[in-house]
C-alpha cells in the first residue's frame, strides 16, 4: 500500500511543484534568540510587520491550532528564456510573471482539497509569503532546502530560483531529515554583492540590499545604493547568480509563469517615457503592481546613467 507521504508528495509534484517535504509541528523556539536579536538590532529594516505575531511564528499551534505536520513546497520560477539586459532596465526573474502569491496559492488550495478529500485531513491551511510563517525556517526542517550564506533557501537539485509554500494540516505524516547545508567553504554571493549587504555568512543586512531598496523602501534610495542599482529597479537576483547550485536551474514548466510579449518589447527609452495608464496595463496582476507608477519610476532615476532621464 502506497504510504500517506508517498500519495502527497506525489500529487503535489503531479501540480508542477518541484519539491514536497514533511516536518512535525514543533516550536520553533531555538530561533528565538537570534530572531528576538535580528528585530532589536533593526534587522527588518522598519518593516513592522516582521515583529508582529512574534508567538505564532515561533508557535504554530497558536496560528492553526491543530496541525500535526508541516508541508513545505517548492515552485519553480526561473525562466525559459530571461529579458535580456541590453538596452534595457533589469528587473529580478520572478517579478515579470502573474503573481506568484495567487498562482502558487491556487496549486495548494488544490493540494488542500486533496488532502481533505482523498487523505481525511480536517485542518488545512496555506501560506505564500503571508501570514507570520517561517517559510525558509520550515523548508529547511521539511529537508527541501538549507538556507544559503545569502540567505536564501538552496536545493541541491535545483538551486534556489523557487517560491516557498507552507501548508499546516492535521494529518500525521512522517516527517523528512532536515536539510544540512553544503555551501561549505563557497563564498561567491557574498563577494558578488556589489552593495556589501551580505556582511557576513548568513547574514543579510537589509539596509544595504538591493531588493529592499527597490521594493519595500518608499524613501528616497541613498546614493551609496542607487550608484550600485546596475540598472536594476525591482529586486535583485546577482547573489543568486553567483551560487554554484544555480547551474542546476531548470526552466520552470508553469504555464502561467511566461513572460508577456509587451514586457519583452520594453527598451531604455520606453521606460524612461512610461506613463502611469502604461504601468498598469503592462503590470497589471504581477508583484511590480504592488510597488505602484511613482515607485517605480524613482527606482528608474536612481538606476540610470547621468544625463538619461528626461528633466
Amino acid at each position: 500500500m502506497t504510504s500517506l507521504k508517498a500519495r502527497i508528495r506525489e500529487a503535489a509534484l503531479g501540480l508542477g511543484f518541484s519539491a514536497c517535504g514533511f516536518a512535525e509541528n514543533t516550536p520553533l523556539e531555538e530561533i528565538r534568540p537570534r530572531y528576538e536579536a535580528w528585530l532589536r538590532d533593526n534587522g527588518g529594516a522598519g518593516l513592522t510587520y516582521l515583529s508582529r505575531y512574534l508567538e505564532q511564528r515561533l508557535q504554530p499551534e497558536k496560528l492553526v491550532p491543530g496541525t500535526r505536520t508541516v508541508i513545505a513546497l517548492l515552485l519553480n520560477y526561473f525562466p525559459p528564456e530571461p529579458l535580456p539586459a541590453d538596452d534595457r532596465f533589469i528587473f529580478a526573474k520572478y517579478v515579470c510573471t502573474p503573481d506568484y502569491h495567487r498562482v502558487v496559492k491556487e496549486k495548494m488550495q488544490v493540494l488542500s482539497g486533496f488532502l481533505a478529500n482523498e487523505c481525511g485531513a480536517k485542518i488545512t491551511r496555506a501560506f505564500v509569503d503571508s501570514g507570520p510563517v517561517q517559510e525558509k525556517e520550515w523548508a529547511v526542517r521539511c529537508g527541501v532546502g538549507w538556507q544559503g550564506k545569502n540567505t536564501l533557501v538552496i536545493n541541491r537539485k535545483g538551486g534556489s530560483f523557487f517560491f516557498i509554500g507552507i501548508l499546516f494540516t492535521d494529518l500525521t505524516v512522517e516527517p523528512d531529515p532536515s536539510a544540512t547545508g553544503l555551501c561549505g567553504s563557497c563564498d561567491r554571493c557574498v563577494k558578488a554583492c556589489p552593495t556589501g549587504a551580505l556582511d557576513t555568512p548568513y547574514h543579510l543586512n537589509v539596509t544595504r540590499c538591493i531588493s529592499f531598496h527597490t521594493i519595500e523602501n518608499h524613501k528616497e534610495i541613498p546614493p551609496e545604493i542607487g550608484s550600485k542599482l546596475n540598472r536594476r529597479i525591482y529586486g535583485c537576483d546577482i547573489c543568486q547568480d553567483a551560487c554554484p547550485y544555480n547551474r542546476a536551474a531548470r526552466p520552470n514548466s508553469v504555464p502561467e509563469f511566461t513572460i508577456p510579449e509587451q514586457l519583452r518589447a520594453m527598451r531604455t527609452k520606453d521606460w524612461l517615457s512610461l506613463n502611469e495608464e502604461d504601468f498598469n496595463r503592462i503590470f497589471e496582476d504581477t508583484p511590480v503592481k504592488r510597488i505602484g507608477y511613482a515607485k517605480l519610476m524613482a527606482n528608474i532615476r536612481a538606476a540610470s546613467p547621468s544625463g538619461t532621464f528626461p528633466g
